[in-house]
């Protein structure tokens, strides 16, 4: 059972809130711990696991290269960029983004990198291992704690 207080995914807000975390984020790839912190903000969206936001300078040097490709748009937060992960000859293709200039609601993500779950080998929150958000496309992390529709799966896209 999860130390965390259960979150209803249905009771967060539209458009998202951000929100500081100071607990534990482990992330390993290939092997290798590739960031640590208790630094990182959470964005809490409506049908979404909460997306983490760490330190771009947790990360261990080398990991995040810049993917080549198309950024993306987000409504709420901006344009997003996109960085490989890659760590002891493995690459994780676009595997996280950041937004290098903020719509000033959420300026504290400027510097802040957000990972998808799914390439990374071990996710842990609080110590507890995390599951991606369904889908290919939301980097959204589901811990224990977390209850509700969750946005991601096919035919979830406008709802």
């Amino acid at each position: 059972m999860s130390a965390m207080k259960p979150e209803n995914v249905a009771n967060y807000p539209r458009p998202p809130a951000i929100e500081r975390f100071s607990g534990s984020i482990r992330v390993r790839f290939n092997g290798q711990l590739i960031v640590e912190t208790h630094e990182a903000f959470r964005i809490l969206e409506t049908y979404h696991p909460p997306t983490f936001y760490l330190p771009i300078s947790s990360f261990a040097s080398g990991v995040l290269v810049p993917s080549k490709g198309r950024a993306t748009l987000c409504e709420w937060k901006g344009q997003a960029s996109y960085f490989d992960v890659v760590a002891g000859g493995a690459v994780a293709g676009r595997a996280a983004w950041t937004y290098r200039t903020p719509d000033p609601r959420y300026r504290e993500l400027h510097d802040h990198v957000a990972l998808y779950a799914e390439p990374m080998d071990e996710v842990l929150v609080e110590g507890e291992p995390v599951l991606p958000q369904p889908g290919n496309f939301y980097g959204g992390w589901v811990t224990q704690n977390i209850t509700g529709p969750i946005k991601g799966r096919p035919g979830t896209t406008h709802w």
